[in-house]
């Protein structure tokens, strides 16, 4: 389990004090935990699960997927396999083009935060 604890850090792209601070660990703290010289809470994989959306069988074990689906994944899959494939298809343009949005407005956003 513990080498899985460094796996999500990395999978996040956060140093160790970043992560450690999440959790309301000091960063040598995690350091030790993450090579197995120091035990790990229950409470601290609650934190994990719930703060970085993990799954915690996998955190615990190894089985399955590290992230769980995010909270609407099921719901949209669901309305996506309702539709009619002309439907699917409008949905899926539509899609697209919120991702586009989105990603100009986030690139909007860096632009005047550097200024």
């Amino acid at each position: 389990m513990y080498s899985r604890i460094k796996e999500i850090r990395n999978a996040l792209k956060m140093n160790q004090a970043e992560f450690a601070r999440h959790l309301g660990l000091g960063q040598s703290t995690l350091a030790m935990i993450e090579v197995g010289k120091r035990t790990f809470s229950d409470k601290h994989i609650k934190v994990i699960c719930a703060t970085f959306n993990i799954n915690e069988e996998w955190l615990r074990t190894g089985e399955g997927e590290m992230f769980n689906s995010s909270l609407y994944e099921n719901e949209l899959i669901s309305i996506f396999d309702n539709l009619q494939p002309e439907t699917q298809q409008y949905l899926l343009v539509m899609a697209k083009e919120l991702l586009n949005m989105q990603q100009k407005l986030l690139e909007k956003r860096g632009n005047s935060s550097g200024k």
